[in-house]
């Protein structure tokens, strides 16, 4: 049987929100290019030679925070990296949902692969291999501080890649490291900075906002359907809605929803019953709903551009520009 899945380059291709749902969700299979993973490796290699070398970089060869002035020997870079997820995985709360994990790390994907950030592709494959075998790391609740301080959720989102940490696999939740030996899987050795670009970004809050992206689209345009129908059902008119009229004040949201009454309430017997009415003009509520839905519809699209350039972005730092 011929599949019916739409695939994905990551780094290569737009991510909108439906995409990265339809990824999320099974739907969609994405994969990185020949053209992105040697973009991924030059990086990599950038960042190993920072590393091996005396000139100071934060995060690379030196400690984080406050800790940005010690130095980090070569042969402690990737203790580092592992201790930095470990040491951040202090969230607490119930486990956001299965989608959500998901989509984190779909979005993390989408960032890494625009190869500023030295990850190995390695790390990248065993990311997608956890996204097709639908096992999803235990993420919980609250943790973030917010910006691109998504640090505690996405520490828990890839300690799972170390062998730490418990994910949900065939509907119970098991410790990483069993599953990983079930699948014949060593836990990954992070490389230098792996660990800060895993956990460096914006994923936790973009997942969440993606979901509302969705959960908003089908608030308006059930909206839409119920104002129809109560159009119908107080016999109000049709001719607020007339594209001309819209034409001439045309917000785009005010334009679409003008338009889809008018589609809804076509050809309606009700208002046909309605049509030598001598009422002057409808209350508000019926006439101005073009203005009304019109103005959340224009919000959500303004939502969803700032989310969207949001899911295409490079969260890390630092980026390797080199």
């Amino acid at each position: 049987m011929k599949s019916t899945l739409t695939s994905f380059a990551y780094g290569e291709d737009r991510m909108t929100s439906a995409t990265a749902l339809g990824l999320a969700r099974g739907k969609t299979q994405g994969h990185i290019s020949k053209a992105v993973r040697e973009k991924l490796i030059t990086s990599q290699a950038s960042v190993q030679k920072m590393a091996n070398g005396q000139v100071p970089v934060y995060g690379i060869n030196t400690g984080f925070g406050p800790l940005c002035t010690t130095t980090i020997s070569a042969a402690q870079t990737k203790l580092l990296q592992r201790n930095l997820l470990i040491s951040h995985a202090v969230g607490v709360g119930a486990p956001i949902s299965e989608e959500t994990a998901r989509l984190m790390m779909v979005l993390k994907l989408q960032a890494l692969a625009q190869g500023y950030s030295g990850i190995a592709p390695q790390t990248m494959d065993r990311i997608m291999w956890f996204l097709d075998q639908q096992i999803t790391p235990v993420v919980p609740c609250q943790g973030s501080v917010g910006a691109s301080g998504d640090l505690a959720p996405l520490a828990h989102l890839f300690l799972p890649l170390i062998g730490e940490g418990e994910v949900y696999f065939q509907g119970a939740i098991r410790p990483s490291r069993e599953v990983l030996t079930a699948h014949d899987l060593a836990p990954l050795e992070l490389g230098p900075k792996e660990g800060l670009g895993l956990i460096n970004g914006t994923q936790f809050i973009a997942a969440h906002a993606v979901q509302l992206v969705e959960r908003l689209h089908h608030c308006l345009s059930q909206a839409d359907v119920i104002g129809a129908m109560m159009i119908e059902g107080l016999q109000g008119s049709i001719k607020p809605f007339t594209e001309a009229l819209h034409q001439l004040r045309p917000y785009p949201g005010n334009l679409h929803v003008a338009d889809r009454l008018r589609r809804l309430l076509d050809g309606s017997e009700i208002l046909e019953d309605h049509i030598d009415c001598d009422r002057v003009q409808d209350p508000y509520s019926l006439r101005c709903m073009p203005q009304v839905h019109g103005a959340s519809r224009t919000a959500w699209l303004h939502l969803r551009q700032l989310v969207e350039i949001e899911l295409n972005a490079v969260t890390d730092n630092p980026v390797v520009l080199d």
